[in-house]
């Protein structure tokens, strides 16, 4: 018996620390003791480098975000976690997006109100009330998963977050990028509001394309229109064709009568005309859609407003119907008056609130815009700037700006949001001139006194507060900014902006949240608002369906933690989780994070069960072999998670720590490092016990990210401190000088003689009573295999039968 063995036998082993399997209450113990050691709180050195993680403010529908948005914050925190262990302090806040149409929506929707018809005060208490009941579970159920974010309390509607937005809009204002105008706009009759391009939603609707009888006035001729929306014939100001079109240029400079008013329109040549839809004539109203907007901006048609802000009819014979009668009235009296020829069913994409979903129309409305369309070239540099995770992401961004057709209406009719900063100074002459303030304190206008400043610049006039609101995106556009702590003590934005700063978001929010930070940036700063953009895909369910309450398929976040525990859920997260793709929710991956918990556990309880040499000894081949294959592994995943992925590591983890580890590392210097039968030299046992501690600590190092329960755990049991303040340093190059080339052909030889005893009903322990033959490279490991399979002897060569299909492996 060896000394190493006397001794392990002789003494208490440290493998006594752990128990014999993971008990879950331990992760909410932990959770505590975390807590209790400030790890969910920013803490700046001042010393080390400084990341931001610009974290994405979820808007609150319920008290509980469901499963799949959970697993993109799981994959924030992980990045959070491994830039700390890489000696980076990181400020990863968690707040709430508490603005705008979304809560005010919700509100309406449950106590069976509109806004507008409620007090202002009282509906804005009913919004806050409404957001306070869910905020804290829903907090805490993140947290369950131990997403270690700082929690800031109140996010955007904070007095401190409204005044940095209007600060920011004082500044861009002062630099003449904001102008008002009454122009026509998309509007949300159900909202009562102005709606930006990025906000409008498309659904498929099925309606009746309406074959309708137009008279030329010159020559008395009917001319056929196929239209979607007859109830907008009162607001048609044009007809048009497509110049290429030679049915139709002789009526080029004649009239339209249109019914079924009779108002008489010019009949014109335009590109937009398609020839190949209805009759290829196209009725251009104010407004129809953008496409409408464009031809009458473009060819200066009068503007003829049919439509009033409630969404209903507001001139004419059909004056007080909403758009739906309206329809049905005026199909109603053409085929009366025989002027419908006939009605095609059709499916098209009808433009919708992107909150409410009701359709949309188009009204002239005063509001405030900023300018954006003469920077889009600027933009694109911009965009190009960068850097993309990953990289095809760029491309959708530069097409939404390329899009772009208009200047970016800011202001909202609403209530529940930051209010803009503006007095008017109205003059007996009924001028109204806008006044600001200096932007030293957050200011509500419609309620608030207005402050010095104001009053002084308009001591010959009346002040009116401006009752508007900004839109829900000009608050979250500057979340690089808020993250970064420019309202906080900890204020890094001198010192990260906008190379250490990180956008981790979804693909479906690139054309509103991430394009409009980079335009607040540019306007602000003159470049990108960080750096980074990380994309992550959507979370689905079983089916690859995107979960809804409507359609009963949401999957609560906590229901799989209560059953398999954090860990595990974090594993089907990083797992599942391909950077830039959609991901399934999929229980048998959270079984199989379950399996790899306890093989993480097991692994540890059998190293913890040898004492660690104090120094290191003289390795053997296979040792340096498997030191070479972690060095390869931990520069794939040290890259793969420097690239803020997380799916590289999980998976690259889980092969090597359960298969090159567990399965044929372990397995091949088990007889090594118990030596019971003394075949082994103490320096050669040493060897194997050292590699199993070093392997097995950087492993646990790796995967702490990921799972930092379990890890955890572990680490505090055997070395008193958290893992978590270890530090992710890169593979020492000398284990590059391991042969990793024997390791694959030890682990082929391992299968091998597995398959064998498998084929031949014995077990794993049987022992081969026969002589191993192998390659003559494998032969740096034939001692342990020797032992590992309990052959009689591992010699060069082939033997008399081969017992695997590439002839590697024979027996004698």
């Amino acid at each position: 018996m060896s000394q190493i063995h006397k001794n392990l036998v002789m003494s208490p082993s440290v493998a006594h620390r752990l128990p014999p399997r993971w008990d879950l209450k331990w992760e909410t113990e932990l959770l505590k003791t975390w807590e209790a050691e400030g790890r969910f709180r920013t803490r700046i050195s001042g010393t080390r480098p400084v990341f931001v993680i610009d974290t994405p403010p979820p808007y609150l529908s319920s008290n509980r975000p469901h499963i799949g948005q959970t697993a993109s914050y799981a994959h924030f925190d992980m990045i959070a976690r491994f830039l700390k262990m890489r000696g980076i302090d990181v400020v990863f806040p968690f707040y709430l997006d508490r603005n705008g149409l979304p809560i005010e929506v919700q509100v309406e929707k449950k106590y069976g109100i509109v806004a507008h018809e409620v007090p202002r005060e009282k509906f804005v208490k009913m919004c806050k009330e409404e957001l306070d009941s869910y905020e804290g579970e829903f907090v805490s159920s993140l947290r369950r998963w131990g997403i270690s974010f700082d929690y800031w309390p109140q996010g955007t509607d904070s007095p401190e977050y409204r005044q940095m937005t209007q600060n920011t809009f004082i500044e861009i204002w002062r630099r003449g990028l904001v102008y008002e105008a009454e122009r026509p706009t998309p509007w949300c009759p159900r909202c009562r509001t102005a709606l930006a391009e990025p906000e409008i939603e498309y659904r498929e609707e099925e309606t009746y394309l309406n074959y309708i009888k137009f008279r030329v006035r010159e020559t008395g001729e009917d001319i056929i229109i196929a239209t979607t929306r007859p109830e907008l014939l009162p607001a048609t100001v044009a007809v048009i064709f497509h110049p290429g079109d030679d049915r139709y240029k002789r009526l080029e400079g004649m009239h339209a009568v249109v019914p079924p008013e009779g108002q008489v329109v010019p009949i014109l040549p335009h590109r937009a005309a398609n020839p190949n839809f209805g009759t290829g004539l196209v009725m251009i109203s104010t407004f129809g859609d953008t496409r409408d907007l464009m031809i009458v901006n473009e060819l200066k048609l009068p503007i003829k407003i049919v439509v009033d802000e409630g969404g209903r009819i507001s001139a004419g014979r059909y004056a007080g119907l909403s758009i739906r009668e309206a329809r049905a009235k005026i199909i109603e009296d053409l085929k009366r008056e025989g002027l419908l020829v006939k009605q095609e069913k059709l499916v098209h994409n009808v433009p919708v609130c992107w909150r409410c979903k009701t359709p949309l129309e188009i009204i002239v409305t005063r509001e405030l815009f900023i300018k954006q369309i003469e920077f889009k070239e600027k933009l694109i540099e911009l965009a190009n700037k960068m850097e993309f995770k990953p990289p095809e992401y760029r491309q959708v961004l530069i097409d939404w700006i390329k899009s772009l057709e208009l200047d970016w209406p800011v202001s909202r009719r609403r209530y529940y949001a930051t209010e803009i900063p503006l007095w008017w100074c109205v003059k007996p002459s009924g001028e109204r001139t806008p006044v600001l303030p200096k932007g030293d304190r957050y200011y509500v206008p419609w309620r608030d006194e207005p402050p010095p400043e104001v009053k002084e610049a308009c001591k010959d006039g009346k002040l009116e507060g401006d009752t508007r609101v900004f839109d829900t995106w000009f608050d979250s556009s500057i979340s690089w900014m808020y993250a970064s702590g420019v309202t906080k003590e900890h204020n890094v934005f001198p010192k990260v902006y906008p190379h250490s700063i990180m956008r981790p978001q979804g693909y479906d929010i690139i054309r509103t949240w991430l394009y409009y930070s980079l335009l607040r940036a540019y306007l602000l700063y003159g470049d990108v608002p960080f750096r980074y953009v990380r994309i992550n895909g959507m979370g689905l369910d079983e089916k690859g369906e995107a979960m809804h309450k409507s359609k009963g398929n949401v999957i609560d976040l906590l229901a799989p933690v209560e059953k398999y525990g954090a860990d595990p859920v974090r594993f089907w997260a990083a797992a599942a989780g391909r950077l830039g793709s959609d991901y399934r929710y999929n229980e048998n991956i959270i079984r199989e994070g379950k399996e790899f918990q306890t093989k993480v556990w097991n692994i540890s309880r059998f190293v913890l069960s040898f004492p660690e040499p104090q120094h290191k000894p003289q390795l053997m081949p296979v040792d340096t072999a498997i030191l070479a294959r972690l060095y390869e592994v931990a520069k794939r995943v040290i890259s793969a998670y420097s690239d803020f992925d997380v799916y590289e590591p999980a998976h690259a983890l889980y092969n090597f720590i359960w298969h090159d580890f567990a399965d044929h590392y372990i397995e091949l210097v088990k007889s090594r490092a118990y030596n019971r039968e003394g075949v082994y030299t103490d320096e050669e046992q040493k060897a194997a016990i050292w590699t199993l501690y070093t392997v097995w600590r950087y492993s646990l190092k790796l995967l702490a990210p990921i799972m930092p329960f379990v890890t955890d755990k572990i680490w505090r049991e055997v070395y008193g401190k958290s893992i978590h303040d270890e530090t992710i340093e890169d593979p020492p190059e000398e284990w590059r000088g391991g042969d990793a080339a024997l390791f694959d052909l030890v682990k082929k030889i391992n299968s091998a003689v597995w398959r064998y005893k498998n084929r031949n009903g014995m077990s794993l322990a049987d022992p081969l009573n026969a002589v191993l033959y192998v390659p003559e490279a494998a032969m740096a490991a034939a001692k342990d295999l020797k032992y590992m399979h309990k052959a009689t002897d591992v010699r060069p060569g082939r033997g008399t039968q081969q017992i695997d299909e590439e002839g590697i492996v024979w027996l004698g």
